[in-house]
């Protein structure tokens, strides 16, 4: 299997160190490098981080090749690809199914698949999975294909240069057209799954716009600006106005059997090309025939 590397070229003279750390390398990843079967070249010999390096030189960044943990099993199974390339992968996640592996559900995740899919195309990479989604809520998925490449995504989430847009119904029609909720979510006492807004819980914020009022419901578009668990279900269950399916907390399965969440939109910055790409996806079957 062909290791991942990248290529850079020194801007100015200075420590090899100082350039890998503007060019992001954390030193989590360096030390991979160092110590497991990594290298780092200028203009092809290999070197340590103390060189020094001359404006122009070439700096290539070989990364290790990664292995699946023991408890990850590869498996057949679908997996809808939106965009792939030599650092990302995109994927459409249906409802129902698991991103990681559970006590629940062990087997049939995306990681499951997608490790199959790796494996099958030799790709040295265990998973990265940047953008988690509950079982319940269906879209888009990205994941790193390296170490370094999800340390750079998730330096675009901190910045809030990744944005991902949701699609959602909620019981209730709500009056304001456009608005943010910004409240605290932490752990409730009472359950190990179920979270809730305390004001000694983690900052979390949502922008929602309202994009049609129904019947008995509200479609809405929800922006993440921060990545708390379950942060869009507790959020809009603060504001009275739960996800329809989530019984969780506080929706109603009469006419779905799920959350009715729904990532609709990818943007970000290619962590190697700094190209912005923004992905797409419709609602599932499910949500459009509510609508």
């Amino acid at each position: 299997m062909k290791p991942f590397q990248l290529i850079y070229t020194a801007e100015q003279s200075g420590l090899l160190r100082e350039a890998l750390e503007v060019w992001g390398i954390s030193k989590r990843t360096l030390a991979s490098v160092k110590y497991g079967g990594g290298q780092i070249l200028v203009n092809g010999v290999e070197v340590t981080v103390r060189h020094p390096l001359q404006k122009g030189d070439a700096v290539t960044v070989i990364f290790p090749n990664e292995t699946h943990g023991k408890g990850l099993i590869a498996e057949a199974g679908p997996l809808e690809i939106v965009y792939e390339d030599e650092a990302l992968l995109i994927v459409e996640k249906p409802p129902m199914q698991n991103t990681i592996p559970s006590r629940e559900h062990p087997f049939g995740s995306v990681a499951n698949i997608v490790a199959k899919h790796f494996n099958d195309h030799g790709i040295p990479s265990t998973l990265h999975i940047a953008t988690r989604l509950d079982r319940d809520t269906s879209g888009l998925v990205c994941i790193a294909k390296n170490r370094h490449i999800h340390h750079m995504i998730s330096l675009q989430q901190q910045e809030k240069k990744m944005k991902r847009r949701y699609e959602a119904l909620v019981h209730g029609r709500i009056d304001n057209s456009e608005f943010t909720i910004t409240a605290p979510i932490g752990r409730k006492d009472t359950s190990i799954i179920e979270r809730e807004v305390r004001a000694d819980g983690q900052f979390a914020q949502t922008e929602v716009r309202v994009l049609a009022l129904l019947e008995e419901y509200s479609h809405i578009r929800l922006q993440l600006n921060t990545g708390r668990t379950h942060q869009i279900r507790v959020h809009l269950t603060h504001i009275g106005h739960p996800l329809v399916g989530d019984d969780l907390y506080g929706g109603k399965r009469a006419e779905i059997n799920r959350q009715a969440l729904h990532c609709t939109e990818l943007e970000l910055v290619h962590p190697v090309s700094g190209k912005p790409l923004v992905f797409h996806s419709a609602l599932n079957e499910d949500m459009q025939s509510l609508l």
